[in-house]
């Protein structure tokens, strides 16, 4: 079992582990602010950076492609 969505408060920014990645979030992540994205993460600096209805959007959205990928 792991995590479908993993968040992790670092030195230097907080990571949101995202398992599906962001290749088909285009649009959301553009309307989020302040970000980076690795192949799996996502990189705030501050909560403040971002619109956090967007980022809800954005985890929802995550949440489902998981569950069609792996049912439980």
């Amino acid at each position: 079992d792991w995590p479908r969505i993993g968040f992790s408060p670092r030195k230097q920014s907080l990571t949101i582990y995202v398992m599906p990645g962001f290749s088909s979030y285009d649009g959301l992540l553009s309307r989020l602010g302040k970000h980076r994205t690795g192949k799996s993460c996502l990189y705030v600096n501050k909560l403040a950076d971002v619109d956090m209805d967007v980022l809800e959007q954005l985890m929802r959205s995550s949440l489902d492609a998981m569950r069609e990928m792996y049912p439980d």
